[in-house]
């Protein structure tokens, strides 16, 4: 078997998001399905900052996480789903559920962060319609569309 695989091509050829971004939040890689995901052409996004898919309202949140994670070299999203909102190109709202991974440097201090994404948005509508159903039906309310 040969061991030498290209991890370029690997990444291009998941079908989730993969986004590494640097130490201060740029984006250092962004695959084919990234573009897919968020709408932007890997040439848009590279170099950019994080903020081109965190939408406005969670950006304070979403650089405290991320600050503390560079900080401390600590993360519990490695093995847990991290789910959040966020936003395409063209201003849509979309739910992301993702996982993370820290890279470090020779001096052990992290120097990006890789996440793999996918779309959550049909999950989280779908469990927003339940737990509304649920809330009808404990109240007694009769369905809108039995």
């Amino acid at each position: 078997m040969d061991t030498n695989i290209d991890c370029r091509e690997l990444v291009n050829a998941i079908g989730d998001a993969v986004i590494v971004a640097n130490a201060s939040g740029k984006i250092a890689l962004w695959n084919p399905g990234a573009e897919r995901l968020f709408g932007f052409s890997e040439h848009e996004a590279l170099g950019q900052s994080l903020d081109l898919i965190v939408p406005d309202r969670l950006r304070k949140r979403h650089w405290d996480g991320y600050d503390k994670c560079m900080a401390t070299g600590v993360t519990k999203y490695g093995h847990e789903l991290l789910r959040v909102p966020a936003v395409r190109k063209d201003g849509s709202g979309l739910s992301i559920a993702f996982t993370v991974a820290l890279l470090f440097d020779e001096n052990h201090a992290v120097s990006a962060i890789v996440s793999v994404i996918r779309d959550d948005t049909q999950r989280f509508n779908d469990e927003r319609a339940l737990r509304k159903r649920l809330a009808e039906v404990e109240a007694g309310t009769p369905a809108a569309n039995p």
